[in-house]
């Protein structure tokens, strides 16, 4: 086979965890990377099972017209389709039956006008099996040898391609450079052979000439980068409709090719493809022979706005699930009013007929920037998250009308970019095209019903009563707490909250939570008397009495909070706080719905409010098992920063107690 210059490869992976696309998708998307200047399409989908699972299997005669079907419409729009295959799992390499089953395999896919092929052995268990062990010294030798013979079975293809198990450096033991497993893959695989490589992380936020130029070293030749970076089959809450960004342009002329992995739902990939697009239009440029040409480099913002302006369009086509794509034209889709019941034409003291508000341009920015990249969100996201945070720690302005002036002025702004967003839902909830809608709509509804609460949640800072509906109670509608299960679980976790993209503290700042031991004594001791010396007031607490040891707590209900510098930080409970009263300190009434009692303390050192948030639900979890309904804290009234720091975290509500004295405050929550 004569050498040929290899073309640069540009273009998607359908690579995702999760329901593959459809045959009229990728043929859509075929349409799109020819009109955008893309070249291949990496067929990898995860759960198509005789791509992984049962990748011995061959295909049916109904699976090959299929095959044969999407093969020719990627040559039609001169797109290199690439078949993959994942043996990983369970092949035994030094079986000669496994190989030729393989050669088997590709073969019949050949025959289907495939010219592309790669080889994947990622996400899979590194221990060889004992008849591996015999043949091959390694994981790498194993993976190698068969991949050399396959490749030379197929005469070598246009393009193959490899996945390394160990795809990116967070993998590479010790190092990059360092790595047996990557040494051995690029000293002995077929110099024809690609290797793919996803960068410093499975989901690089960054990807520097250094490190592609230190992994090419390694490889002995340049990297196909398969970019995670607008992946989301790890986590079924988040879409990513942000640039491609944090890869210079100067990458291109180091590199085989870039090809991403995008989010799982197809419609939300019109941003991350058409931005790759522009990306890789600088390649002609950073590759001249002259080197002459130092015009304008690849900028996100522009590239970002450019394709939002095109998916526009996009929105305006009557697109149905079960019909054709483009079942009228855009013109017919865009300037045709829908009818309404036969002509009905209300009177003049009728209610107006409802008239749908056209999708704007800057409705699409703000939902790219709501939902932006894994490490960052956009500008009008960071900002909400500011406002919000200020609104939060200066609500109580006291008498001074200047700051009470401009908290009301803040709150009112913060209301309004909550508004912007249920204006952009309702927008999108009307556009022609449902095909798009729906693949957007979970995500849409649920970053509307989270700006509502804390929309409403401004409100009641500022002393008004919001909709009974959205009411921050004990008792909420299911939809005032989110997660479920998964969520339960995540809140109990140490580092749960610690890479929160918007961060009130130093991210310098780790703090873990855990039993107290004896060892702790004193420094709880100190941190307790600390707090008595700021307050300077005598009130019997039964809390106190946890703290001092008097009363041990229940069983999982005294929790240390440790940072770099110790213990700053503690909560202890007693399931029935009866145990410990040496009289009736408080009404029975309330000890009914509230029989547990918790003694908190966080240091004034602690400026991080989710951590201490943490810190409340793993006791009020642990109060929760017990049988408990409700707990109870106590604060001396002039313990203002305690007071406030609480209050903040909308755990506690602070209590009406009959009889209770002045210098004492109560907050409790039910469970």
């Amino acid at each position: 086979m004569s050498k040929k210059c290899k073309m640069f490869l540009s273009g998607v992976v359908e690579g995702f965890y999760g329901r593959p696309w459809t045959m009229s998708q990728r043929k859509e998307l075929f349409r799109r990377e020819q009109k955008w200047g893309l070249n291949t399409y990496l067929y990898a989908p995860k759960d198509d099972y005789k791509h992984r699972m049962y990748w011995r299997d061959l295909y049916s005669l109904e699976e090959a017209d299929q095959l044969m079907t999407l093969i020719s419409a990627a040559k039609e729009r001169n797109v290199e389709f690439v078949y993959a295959i994942s043996p990983g799992l369970d092949i035994t390499f030094s079986n000669p039956k496994e190989v030729t089953a393989l050669k088997r395999k590709l073969s019949q896919v050949s025959g289907f006008g495939c010219r592309s092929f790669a080889l994947l052995f990622d996400d899979i268990e590194t221990e060889m099996c004992p008849a591996d062990k015999e043949m091959f010294s390694s994981f790498a030798e194993a993976q190698v040898s068969v991949t050399n013979e396959v490749f030379l079975h197929l005469e070598e293809p246009h393009t193959f391609l490899f996945c390394p198990t160990d795809y990116c450096a967070a993998f590479c033991t010790p190092s990059v450079p360092r790595s047996a497993y990557l040494n051995t893959v690029g000293e002995k695989l077929n110099a024809g052979i690609d290797i793919l490589w996803t960068g410093p992380k499975v989901v690089s936020q960054d990807i520097s000439v250094a490190s592609i130029e230190e992994v090419s070293a390694v490889l002995r030749r340049p990297p196909v980068i398969w970019d995670n970076i607008h992946a989301n089959d790890y986590d079924p809450q988040r879409v990513f409709m942000g640039p491609f960004k944090n890869r210079p342009t100067e990458l291109i002329p180091k590199l085989r090719g870039v090809l991403t992995n995008p989010n799982c739902e197809f419609e939300p990939n019109f941003v991350a493809i058409h931005t790759l697009a522009t990306w890789c239009s600088f390649r002609q440029k950073d590759v001249s022979m002259d080197g002459d040409d130092q015009g304008s480099d690849y900028n996100p913002h522009d590239a970002l706005r450019l394709a939002l302006t095109d998916w526009l369009v996009e929105f305006g086509r009557a697109d149905q699930p079960d019909g054709a794509r483009g079942g009228r034209s855009k013109r017919e889709a865009s300037d045709e009013e829908p009818m309404q019941t036969d002509g009905y034409v209300p009177g003049p003291k009728d209610n107006p007929l409802y008239t749908a508000e056209p999708l704007t341009l800057e409705d699409l920015t703000l939902l790219s920037e709501l939902f932006y990249l894994p490490y960052e969100h956009g500008a009008t996201a960071v900002l909400m998250l500011q406002e919000l945070h200020w609104l939060r720690r200066h609500s109580h302005t006291g008498d001074d009308p200047e700051q009470g002036k401009d908290w009301r002025r803040r709150a009112e702004k913060f209301d309004d970019m909550c508004g912007a967003v249920v204006q952009m839902f309702n927008r999108l909830s009307n556009v022609p095209n449902r095909i798009i809608l729906y693949d957007l709509y979970n995500y849409i509804c649920d970053i509307k019903s989270g700006v509502t609460m804390a929309k409403a949640y401004v409100k009641t800072l500022g002393g008004q009563t919001p909709h009974p509906a959205l009411a921050l109670t004990d008792d909420p509608e299911p939809w005032g707490f989110r997660g479920g299960l998964s969520g339960e679980f995540q809140r109990m976790l140490p580092s749960h909250g610690i890479r929160d993209l918007f961060r009130c503290a130093p991210a310098t700042r780790v703090y873990t939570i855990r039993p107290c031991t004896p060892k702790d004594q004193p420094e709880v001791q100190r941190i307790f008397k600390e707090m008595q010396t700021e307050t300077q007031q005598k009130v019997e607490l039964v809390g106190d009495r946890l703290v001092e040891g008097h009363v041990t707590p229940s069983q999982s209900c005294s929790l240390i909070l440790d940072d770099a510098s110790g213990v700053c930080g503690y909560a202890f409970a007693l399931s029935d706080a009866k145990t410990a009263m040496t009289k009736a300190q408080y009404p029975e009434t309330m000890l009914q719905d509230f029989p547990s009692v918790m003694a908190i303390q966080i240091h004034s050192r602690v400026p991080d409010h989710s951590t201490a948030k943490r810190l409340i639900e793993q006791m009020l979890s642990a109060l929760r098992d017990s049988g408990s309904k409700g707990v109870f804290s106590e604060f001396r009234s002039n313990d203002r920063r305690m007071f406030d720091f609480l209050k903040t975290l909308d755990v506690f509500q602070v209590l009406k107690v009959d009889g209770l004295p002045t210098n004492l405050v109560i907050m409790g929550t039910k469970l």
